[in-house]
């Protein structure tokens, strides 16, 4: 857990492929009713300058999400940031590899 205030950067990761992007970021957080786990995450990718992802999981409103272009999905169930992430990379094209 974060104290109060503090947010420490578990994760930070970018990968350029020429148009498209990969980006993967954790954050520690404190703990609260937004995150009661303490982890604010993002895993993106998308084309660069677009305001769509093709792909991402996110939970930067409070309630984890799947973007798949413009629709966006409510989770069921918050399987764990590094579960999530394996799940987000099993879902890439094979040639975007974070």
């Amino acid at each position: 857990m974060a104290p109060d205030g503090d947010v420490s950067v578990v994760r930070d990761r970018r990968r350029d492929f020429g148009e498209h992007i990969v980006r993967i970021r954790v954050l520690r957080v404190p703990e609260s009713s937004k995150f009661p786990d303490g982890i604010k995450y993002g895993y993106h990718f998308g084309e660069k300058g677009s305001d769509d992802p093709i792909l991402r999981y996110d939970n930067h409103h409070g309630t984890h999400e799947r973007h798949d272009g413009s629709t966006i999905e409510e989770l069921d169930e918050f399987p764990g940031y590094e579960a999530l992430l394996r799940r987000f990379i099993r879902e890439l094209p094979d040639e975007y590899t974070p």
